[in-house]
């Protein structure tokens, strides 16, 4: 593997991310040069430095083996992660090294969890920079898997094709730099709609463009304490339930519905699935907070009810609500909506829908054979049967999946946690959720946490992130052929 033509491609995504650094610090500069200015200049003046040196001393290589395209993946994610914590250590406050890096990896792997008591006392570029770290982890996977993607060849695409519904794999019949354009165009769409609706619902426009960044990565990073029940706007937390919700969606399969192609929202068997499961979940929830007496209307009930399922099953994380007070059924449900998440394709974190519906179909498929024994059985999605390596993919995902869970949540009880707060803090973790139970409830943080919580739930945030395999790919690269 030749590290030097990694480093290149690297440095070009330092320099990229650099440039998101430098319109930070002009953000300060027009707040007044507020305390942000100076740790973002000077974090935009190092990145930049960093990134420029691969290409000063490495030539243009026109073709890339797995290995280096993998190491290429993975090594953007990690050192974007590094550079992110730049502004946070210059700036100071509550960002220790540790806290610095748990807050760069939550907000580019688009978890939304923070390690800040006081989040309004960051000066606004600051707060700028955080929120475009969730927009820029949440179009970065894919953006990352299409530039590199054709470098690699079909043949040696690791990429699974569950994660590739039947709409994306008829997008990829168009050139790569097509299939870019289309998917920047679905992401930016929702992201500038997202900021108008919200300055139209009454948010300022910082408040507005910071909530629209990090709503459509289903990030979940806020501009207050309160998160979004700061505002308590109810036009507010309709368009971030609309917006959150189509941003869980594949992309693809959005696209497709503005374009008016046949696959689109309505008959994706995916997408129905995903769109009913939700529905009847968050009404589930609704009634029983309701005729517990938790909320004394049905519409309080419904409001909050369906704002925090929407907010959990998108991965987004933002809150109205402490949901510690809800009764045990809702806890539940919330629990499971973290493990499922949204689409695949879509910014939305967790096992993803497309997954879960999967494995329903396997236990039906199962069931059904051991009633006819001699009948041979296909497992299909949208009509079209699915080959067996896809099926067999999906359910090994699962079962590593919930295993890092598991061992995120004894690590986290042996440092002390309690059992709900162990085991929703590695769920939340891994789905890229944010918000848990216990003493991370949706209206906490991970500030008093153990290092070693921190930086176990950092791993899982990347390891969700990246599905799991495609940072195991680190640890294994040597193997490689």
């Amino acid at each position: 593997m030749r590290l030097q033509v990694v480093f290149r491609y690297i440095g070009m995504v330092l320099l990229f991310e650099s440039a998101f650094m430098l319109l930070s610090a002009i953000i300060s500069y027009a707040n007044g040069i507020d305390g942000g200015f100076a740790p973002l200049l000077l974090s935009f003046l190092l990145t930049a430095l960093l990134g420029s040196f691969p290409l000063i001393f490495v030539g243009k290589s026109q073709r890339l083996s797995s290995k280096e395209s993998y190491a290429i993946v993975i090594g953007a994610w990690l050192t974007s992660c590094l550079v992110g914590t730049f502004p946070y250590l210059l700036w100071g406050g509550e960002f220790s090294i540790v806290n610095a890096w748990f807050e760069s990896v939550s907000g580019f792997t688009t978890t939304g969890a923070s390690i800040l008591n006081n989040i309004e006392a960051l000066p606004k570029g600051l707060l700028f920079w955080r929120s475009l770290t969730n927009w820029l982890g949440g179009i970065g996977v894919v953006m990352f898997a299409l530039v590199i993607m054709p470098m690699i060849g079909r043949s040696r695409m690791t990429v699974s094709n569950l994660e590739i519904s039947s709409m994306a794999r008829d997008n990829y019949r168009y050139t790569s730099s097509t299939i870019i354009k289309i998917l920047m165009g679905v992401y930016l769409g929702i992201t500038i709609a997202n900021i108008a609706a919200l300055k139209l619902a009454g948010l300022s426009w910082f408040d507005a463009i910071n909530h629209g960044l990090t709503t459509s990565s289903t990030g979940g990073f806020s501009t207050k304490n309160a998160s979004i029940g700061y505002f308590d706007n109810v036009w507010v937390e309709t368009i971030t339930i609309f917006f959150m919700f189509l941003s869980s969606l594949h992309l693809g399969i959005t696209y497709a519905t503005l374009a008016g192609h046949r696959n689109n929202i309505f008959r994706n068997e995916g997408c129905r699935f995903y769109i009913t499961i939700t529905i009847v979940l968050c009404l589930i929830m609704s009634l029983n907070l309701w005729s517990s007496g938790t909320y004394t209307t049905i519409w309080q009930s419904l409001r909050q009810g369906i704002f925090q399922g929407v907010s959990i099953v998108t991965s987004s994380g933002f809150a109205t609500a402490d949901t510690n007070l809800w009764t045990p059924l809702c806890v539940c449900i919330l629990i499971y909506l973290s493990m499922q998440g949204g689409m695949a394709g879509s910014t939305a974190g967790g096992l993803k829908s497309d997954r879960i519906l999967m494995a329903g179909k396997v236990i039906k498929a199962q069931i059904k054979q051991q009633q006819h024994p001699g009948a041979v059985i296909r497992i299909k999605n949208n009509g079209v049967v699915q080959d067996q390596s896809v099926v067999n993919f999906a359910i090994l995902y699962i079962v590593i999946y919930v295993l890092i869970i598991l061992v995120g949540t004894l690590i986290n009880t042996a440092c002390g946690l309690d059992a709900i707060t162990g085991f929703t803090a590695s769920v939340s973790s891994m789905g890229n959720i944010g918000p848990g139970f216990g003493e991370i409830g949706s209206l906490d943080n991970f500030s008093a946490m153990p290092v070693v919580v921190k930086i176990v739930s950092t791993l899982q945030m990347l390891l969700g992130r990246l599905e799991i395999f495609g940072l195991l790919h680190l640890f294994t690269m040597k193997w490689w052929v």
